[in-house]
C-alpha cells in the first residue's frame, strides 16, 4: 500500500502543498532586497532545516503514534495496515484478511456496521467510550479515504480509559448520593398506613429515575380519635438529600399539629411559620384534609398545592380547587378551610405534580387526564391508585417523583351495615337532660348488643361527659354515640369554645373528677373546638376481639 499517495489525500494536505509554493521566490524575481547565497548558507550553516509534513514518512508517523489506527478497504473491510499501538493492544493482524474475522474486537464493539455506513456515506462518524476486550476503553473515528477507485476507512482510537473510568467512579458516587436520598426518604414515608374504621385507603411512591435526583414528595394518615381521619400530601420544592431531611421535618411537625385537633387552615399556618424557620430558601407545597364520617364531607386546606379530585359513587369527578393559598415558607398569608362531599361510595385521590405535570404540556391537561382515569376507575383503593400510576404512563425511569393517596369511604350493606351505626340526642333543657341522655344511651347500646361491662362503661361515660357540658358548657349541646367495627364512640358537643383538661382533684374538691373518670375507664379520649365555634369531648371504647372484622 502506497501511504504516501494515502496521505495526498487527508484533509489539508493539497492546501499546504499549496501555500508552500505560493511561499517559494523564483530566482528570477529577486530584487536588489534579496539576500545574497553566500549570506544565506552562513545563515544556514549551524541550522538543519525543518521537513515539511508531506516530506516526512506516513508509515513512520503512524508507528509511532500512542492512537491505535488500523485502515481497511474494500466492502468486505479487508486489512490494509495497523499500527504498532494496535498490534500492542489486540496482536498481530493479518494482512489482507476480511476485519469479520481479523479483527474481532471491532466486532465485539459493534463497530463492523458503523465501518459500512461510513464507506457509503463517505462521511466520518465517531463512537465514544467503548470498552474493548483488552479492558481499556477507547473512542473510535471512522473516516473514509479513497484512491482512485479503491475506497476504505482509516480507523483511529484514542485511549479514553482514564476518563471512563472517571466518569463510571462520578456516576457511582451519584448512585450512591441517590440511594441515600431514597432510602432516607422512604424511611421517613410511613411503613405502614393507619386504617381508619370508616375508609379504605392505599397510598404509594416512585422515586424518579436513576438520571433524577430524588424530590421530597410525601403522604400521611393519621388518626384523630373521635372517628376523624386527617390525610396529608405534600411535595418538598428541590431535589435530593436535603429536600428529603426538610420534607421529614414537615412530615414531623404536621403529626405533631395534628394532634392538637385543629382545622386544616390552622394546621397549614402553623407548618408555613416552621417552614420559614427550617429554610427560608426551601418551599413546599401541602394539601391537609380531615375526614368526619359524621359529616360526610372532607375538609381541606390548600398550601399551592394540586387539587383533590374527589369520584362519587356514580362515577362523576369533582376537583376541590379552591380555596388555595401560596407554598409553605413564602409567609404572609392566612390559609383559609373548604370542603367537598365525601360520603359512602366516594373516592377521593391525593396527588404530586410528578403524576400529572409533563414537559410541553399544560397542568391542566394532565389533571383532566387524571380527572378521566380516576371516573373510570374502580375496585379497591390499591387498585385505583395503580391504575391511575399506569395511566399516567410512570415508569422507573420517570423524571420526576410520584406520590399517590387513594381513599375510599365503602358503602356498606347487609351485614356489614349493621357494624356501622350512629344515634344522636339533642341535649334540651336544665338538670332533666343528664337522666334523658343516660336512658338513651343505655337504649342505644342495649339495641346494639354490646356486652354487659361494655354497656355499663358507656353509660358511665356518657353520664359524665354530658355532666361536664352541663356544668360548664353552653347550649346547644348535642350527645352522639357511634359504633363502627372496631370501636364505641361517645361524643358530646356544646355551644363554649373553652376545652377541658384533665386535673387531680383534691379530697375536698366537689367537681373535677368527671373527665378523670372518663380517661380512666375508656380507650383514649380527647377534645376539640368545632368550625362553627364552640367545642366537642369524645371517648372511644374499642370492641371485644370476636365482634371485629377485618379492615
Amino acid at each position: 500500500m502506497n501511504f504516501t499517495r494515502w496521505s495526498a489525500r487527508l484533509p489539508g494536505t493539497q492546501r499546504r502543498a499549496a501555500a508552500r509554493t505560493e511561499q517559494t521566490v523564483s530566482p528570477d524575481r529577486r530584487g536588489e532586497g534579496s539576500v545574497p547565497a553566500a549570506r544565506a548558507e552562513r545563515l544556514t550553516d549551524d541550522v538543519r532545516p525543518v521537513p515539511a509534513v508531506d516530506e516526512l514518512g506516513v508509515r513512520e508517523v503512524l508507528d509511532r503514534v500512542p492512537s491505535l489506527v488500523a485502515l481497511v478497504h474494500g466492502p468486505d473491510h479487508r486489512i490494509a495496515y495497523v499500527n504498532d499501538a494496535y498490534t500492542a493492544a489486540f496482536g498481530i493482524r493479518p494482512i489482507g484478511a476480511p476485519a469479520r474475522g481479523a479483527l474481532p474486537e471491532l466486532d465485539e464493539l459493534g463497530l463492523l456496521p458503523l465501518l459500512d455506513q461510513v464507506l457509503r456515506s463517505g462521511k466520518p462518524r465517531t463512537v465514544k467510550s467503548r470498552k474493548a476486550p483488552d479492558g481499556r476503553s477507547y473512542t473510535f473515528t471512522c473516516t473514509p479515504v479513497a484512491e482512485g477507485d479503491g475506497r476504505g476507512v482509516l480507523i483511529f482510537a484514542t485511549d479514553v480509559t482514564d476518563h471512563a473510568e472517571a466518569a463510571e467512579r462520578l456516576r457511582a458516587s451519584e448512585r450512591r448520593q441517590r440511594e441515600t436520598a431514597v432510602t432516607l426518604q422512604r424511611s421517613l414515608l410511613p411503613q405502614e398506613l393507619e386504617e381508619p374504621d370508616d375508609l379504605r385507603i392505599a397510598a404509594t411512591y416512585h422515586p424518579g429515575g436513576t438520571e433524577a435526583a430524588v424530590g421530597g414528595d410525601w403522604y400521611d394518615v393519621i388518626t384523630l380519635g373521635g372517628g376523624r381521619t386527617a390525610l396529608v400530601i405534600g411535595d418538598v420544592m428541590g431535589r435530593g438529600v436535603r429536600a428529603a431531611a426538610v420534607m421529614g421535618q414537615l412530615r414531623t411537625a404536621v403529626r405533631a399539629y395534628a394532634r392538637l385537633d385543629l382545622p386544616p387552615h390552622e394546621v397549614l399556618q402553623l407548618l408555613d411559620g416552621l417552614a420559614m424557620e427550617i429554610d427560608a430558601n426551601q418551599i413546599a407545597t401541602c394539601a391537609y384534609a380531615i375526614h368526619d364520617p359524621n359529616e360526610g364531607r372532607l375538609v381541606y386546606a390548600s398550601a399551592g398545592h394540586l387539587p383533590i379530585l374527589v369520584r362519587d359513587e356514580h362515577g362523576t369527578v369533582q376537583r376541590a380547587d379552591e380555596p388555595t393559598g401560596p407554598p409553605l415558607g413564602t409567609g404572609g398569608w392566612m390559609h383559609s378551610s373548604g370542603s367537598v362531599p365525601l360520603g359512602p361510595g366516594s373516592t377521593a385521590v391525593l396527588y404530586t405534580d410528578g403524576l400529572v405535570e409533563r414537559r410541553n404540556e399544560d397542568l391542566d391537561e394532565g389533571i383532566a387526564a387524571l380527572e378521566r382515569a380516576l371516573a373510570g376507575a374502580t375496585g379497591s383503593p390499591q387498585v385505583v391508585c395503580d391504575r391511575l400510576v399506569r395511566s399516567a404512563g410512570v415508569t422507573p425511569d420517570h423524571d420526576d417523583d410520584v406520590a399517590v393517596l387513594v381513599l375510599q369511604h365503602p358503602a356498606r350493606k347487609g351485614a356489614e351495615s349493621e357494624l356501622f351505626r350512629n344515634a344522636a340526642l339533642e341535649l334540651l333543657g336544665g338538670v332533666e337532660a343528664a337522666p334523658r341522655a343516660r336512658a338513651f344511651a343505655s337504649g342505644v347500646l342495649t339495641s346494639w348488643r354490646f356486652p354487659v361491662e361494655l354497656h355499663d362503661l358507656g353509660v358511665l361515660a356518657t353520664s359524665e361527659l354530658v355532666a361536664n357540658s352541663l356544668q360548664h358548657g353552653t347550649p346547644p349541646m348535642r350527645l352522639r354515640l357511634r359504633r363502627t367495627d372496631r370501636r364505641l364512640i361517645i361524643e358530646v358537643t356544646d355551644g363554649d369554645d373553652h376545652l377541658p383538661r384533665r386535673r387531680r382533684a383534691e379530697p375536698g374538691d366537689e367537681s373535677g373528677r368527671g373527665i378523670a373518670i372518663v380517661a380512666t375507664i375508656a380507650s383514649t379520649w380527647g377534645s376539640r373546638r368545632t368550625p362553627g365555634g364552640g367545642k366537642a369531648v369524645w371517648c372511644e371504647f374499642l370492641l371485644p376481639g370476636p365482634t371485629r372484622t377485618a379492615p
